[in-house]
């Protein structure tokens, strides 16, 4: 039976490319894959990818399907158990506000807070979904 693996790349779409790159590579420690300077920055997050456009950009393009969004959305990073709790002290050293901290019914938990363009991140840890 044919299965889908895994989620490979999720897509934002975001107002400043330059408040992005600093949020997600110098905040969050991801490297930069490729930026193109008026439309895209992408970041390699283990052995996916998050890509970042400027909208307005991508709506017009005629090499690609159009592809372009508007609004707030939500995703999630995993991280290590043991490196949880050093993910929340390294947001609120950045004055990061923790948006709320959820506990799941499987006693796991989770964190959320807000990017650049209020998009909503969380951060969790394996065994949220088993």
């Amino acid at each position: 039976m044919m299965q889908l693996q895994k989620i490979k790349e999720t897509c934002l779409y975001v107002e400043d490319l330059q408040a992005t790159k600093a949020f997600y590579h110098g905040i969050l420690g991801l490297p930069v894959i490729s930026l193109k300077e008026d439309r895209h920055v992408f970041f390699r997050v283990g052995e996916d990818v998050l890509l970042c456009f400027l909208p307005e950009v991508t709506m017009a393009e005629s090499k690609l399907p159009h592809h372009f969004g508007y609004g707030q959305q939500h995703f999630a990073f995993e991280c290590k158990a043991e490196d949880y709790e050093q993910w929340k002290e390294k947001l609120e050293a950045c004055d990061i506000m923790i948006e709320h901290e959820a506990t799941w019914e499987n006693g796991l938990q989770s964190i959320y807070f807000r990017d650049p363009d209020f998009h909503s991140v969380e951060i969790v840890v394996p065994g949220i979904w088993d």
